[in-house]
C-alpha cells in the first residue's frame, strides 16, 4: 500500500521516514520528495508498505503524530489527477497568427516588388 505523509520536516531524511515507519512494519521503500529547483525538501513523501494491515496500523498510529514541532498528516495515497487537456510545451507558441502574409496584401502604400 502507498501511503502519503505530509508537513513533513525540511530536515527529514529517507532514512528517518523509513525508520519511522518501519516500527508499525515492514517497509519497501521511503521517498521524500525534493524540489529540483532548490534541492531541499517539499516536506512531503511517500512510503510503500507491502502488507496493507501494517500499513492501516502506521497511518492510525502516525497521522497527527507530532515530530519535530509538526503534526504530521498521514493517509492512502491516492492517484494523481489526469487532466484530458493537452498541456503546452511551455513555450506559448500556437493558436491562430495575426499579420503576416505578402506585404502587398497588408496595404500600406507603395510597393517595390
Amino acid at each position: 500500500m502507498d501511503i502519503y505523509v505530509g508537513n513533513l520536516a525540511y530536515s527529514m531524511t529517507d532514512d528517518e521516514l523509513r525508520e519511522l515507519f518501519s516500527a508499525h512494519g515492514a517497509v519497501s521503500s521511503a521517498r521524500v520528495c525534493i524540489d529540483r529547483m532548490t534541492s531541499r525538501s517539499k516536506g512531503f513523501g511517500f512510503v510503500e508498505m507491502p502488507n496493507s494491515e501494517e500499513a492501516q496500523a502506521a497511518i492510525a498510529a502516525l497521522n497527527g503524530r507530532t515530530i519535530g514541532e509538526r503534526a504530521l498528516r498521514v493517509n492512502e495515497s491516492q492517484p494523481k489527477p489526469r487532466s484530458d487537456a493537452p498541456r503546452s510545451g511551455g513555450f506559448g507558441g500556437g493558436g491562430r497568427r495575426e499579420g503576416g502574409g505578402d506585404r502587398r496584401e497588408r496595404g500600406g502604400g507603395s510597393s517595390r516588388w
